[in-house]
Order: structure tokens, then sequence, then C-alpha cells
């Protein structure tokens, strides 16, 4: 855990369970006409109207998720509201509620809580989301946070991952492969102060990488634009595991092929000098890599004159045929490579049991 060792240290068992809960309401007012109930009752009270439920969780556990030799504790309660928030902005949805449960082990004080938890608000006040409820208990093996999101919808404007048709544009936002190397930039520095205590890293060059990775952005703003240019989506998914992976989802629940052409994936110059650094193709970084959190969706053909030269939009590719295969075709030879996933997988030991 990344803490001022200079700041004086209230130990959880001070405060107890219910101290800790409250101390967390108080800094959780309720925003939103649709949060009725928020925390300090049996249960958070919402109510929607005439707009369709949207609900998603998502959960970081310290080792696999993050790791405290470059984490700090606000940017990882800033992270842990983005990775929940952006499924639902991938139902062409809008976040409006959080339920929060974290495990904590008596290594951590009220003031590391406070910072996590200082993380989410921010985030929470940024995209205009009410946290109104979770659970708080002990741990033995560190940190866990659990989140649900919860949004709504118009049902007409609820977009699921298989509608996607022949012909189709295939449109991604932002650029892809940023976190993945800035995770990359953090992990060396984290082994050299390793083996020299003193080391102090320069980061200035990779600082839009280690922000992607520490600090990464929910794209509610592609949301509210696709509403804007009135494009409905006809299917999309957030990028956490990788481009590659993201597309074979798509594919998979569409029954279609989708085509992607290597030269139209967008890639910021900062993401192509440092993969020559590491001596990684960017296009594997992008493929593979995850932990963007881009919105990747299709559109028919006849919206494309709405999105063209929009810069925060790149059509990347199309829909093919029922039951094609996927492909990435190559610059300039233009050779058609079989996408394969990469994603998240289980150790292998966690296999055989």
């Amino acid at each position: 855990m990344l803490e001022d060792k200079n700041v004086s240290k209230t130990s959880l068992a001070e405060v107890g369970e219910f101290g800790l809960i409250n101390q967390i309401k108080e800094g959780f007012p309720i925003k939103l006409e649709s949060s009725v109930k928020g925390i300090g009752d049996d249960a958070a009270v919402i109510d929607y109207k005439k707009e369709k439920v949207v609900i998603s969780t998502d959960m970081l556990v310290e080792g696999v998720s993050f790791s405290w030799s470059y984490m700090p504790l606000r940017h990882l309660g800033y992270k842990a509201v983005v990775t929940a928030i952006s499924d639902i902005l991938a139902m062409n949805a809008i976040p409006k509620q959080l339920l929060v449960s974290i495990a904590l082990s008596n290594r951590f004080t009220i003031e590391a809580v406070d910072e996590i938890y200082n993380g989410m608000k921010y985030a929470c006040d940024k995209y205009n989301i009410d946290i109104v409820g979770g659970d708080t208990t002990s741990s033995l093996s560190g940190l866990v946070i659990s989140l649900t999101a919860i949004g709504s919808a118009p049902q007409k404007e609820i977009t699921y991952r298989n509608g996607a048709k022949e012909n189709d544009l295939i449109v991604l936002s932002g650029d892809l492969g940023a976190s993945f190397l800035g995770l990359q930039v953090l992990e060396r520095e984290a082994q050299v102060t390793k083996v020299n205590p003193n080391n102090q890293p320069d980061f200035e060059q990779y600082s839009y990488l280690i922000e992607r990775q520490l600090k990464p952005e929910a794209r509610l703003d592609i949301i509210n634009l696709l509403k804007e240019l009135k494009v409905q989506p006809t299917s999309m998914i957030d990028i956490s595991d990788g481009l590659s992976s993201e597309i074979i989802h798509l594919s998979k629940e569409s029954g279609h092929g989708f085509s992607l052409y290597e030269e139209k994936i967008p890639l910021d110059s900062s993401v192509i000098k440092a993969a020559e650094e590491f001596k990684i193709n960017p296009i594997t970084c992008a493929l593979s890599g995850g932990e963007d959190y881009e919105l990747l969706f299709t559109i028919n053909q006849k919206d494309f004159e709405k999105i063209k030269g929009n810069p925060h939009l790149t059509v990347i590719g199309h829909v093919t045929g029922k039951n094609e295969e996927n492909y990435l075709i190559t610059r300039g030879s233009e050779q058609m490579v079989p996408l394969t996933a990469q994603g998240w997988g289980v150790e292998k030991e966690e296999e055989e049991n």
C-alpha cells in the first residue's frame, strides 16, 4: 500500500464496522432523483420510472487485479468505479448507482480506506453516480473490492452483443494499447526499485500510458455523442480484454464474421514509441493488451455519414457473412490473419483442481 508515513494512522479496530460504514455514508450524499434511498438502510431504493434497469458486477483483487508496488490508493478507487460503469455504457445505457463491497485485512488504516473512497467519490462526481450501499467485511488475504453497477435506458436504446448484421461497420472509440504499455512501464520500474530502493523513475515521457493504466476513463461521452448524432449501434462491448477478444465475443453472439484492417486501428504515437522500446508489435498491444475501456460497436452503413470525420470515432472494419471467420487484414500485404482470443484465464494449478 502507498501511504504517507508522516500522517497519523487510525486502525479499523478503533472505529469498528459501523463507524466505518457511517464514515462512508457521510461522504456519499444522494444526488440523483432516481436514488430514493441510499446507504443506511437494509436495501437501496431506486426508481427509474419507464426506463429498463441494467445491472453489472465487477471485482478487483489485490495481487491479481492490481499491485501496491505501483497503484496509489486513490487511483485504485477511481479505477474501480470506471471498470464497473464501463459495462453499463457498453449496453448503451447510462450508469446511475453503485453498490460497493470491500474486504479489508488488518493492514489497512482508516486513512487508507478514506483514500480509496475519495478516489471513488471523485469518479462518482465526474460521472454523476450515487453510491447507494454495499458491504464491508474482513479479509485474510489482502484487499478485495466488489462493485455492482446499476444503470438505465429506454428499452429501444439498449444495445446487446448479438445484433451485428452483415455489412455493418465496426467502429471504435479512442485509441488502443496505451494501458497495456503503461503497465509494462510500471512493472519494470517496480522491479528496478526492488533492487535499488533509492530509484527515482522518470515517468514524464510515459505520462499518457501510465494515466491510461492507473486512471482510465469510462466513455460516457461516446454514449452521449451517439445520442446526439442519432446513431443506434447494432451491437456493442467495452474493451477490457483486448480488441481481439472483444471482436470474437461480438462475432460469436451475432453468428457473423468480422474483418479488421490493421492500418485502421488507432494508436497513439506514445504507444508506437514505447512498443519499440519493449520490442513489441504495437498492434499486438491493441489486439491483446486490454484495460483500454474504449467502446467497440457496430452500426448500419446508412449511419456512416453521421460519424464520418468525427475525431472520437474510427471505422476499423466490417461485418461479414453468417458463420464466417474473424480476420485481421494486415497492412500492405493485405494477408488475412485469423483472430484469436487472449483475455483473462485461470492459472493452470486452478484448472486442475
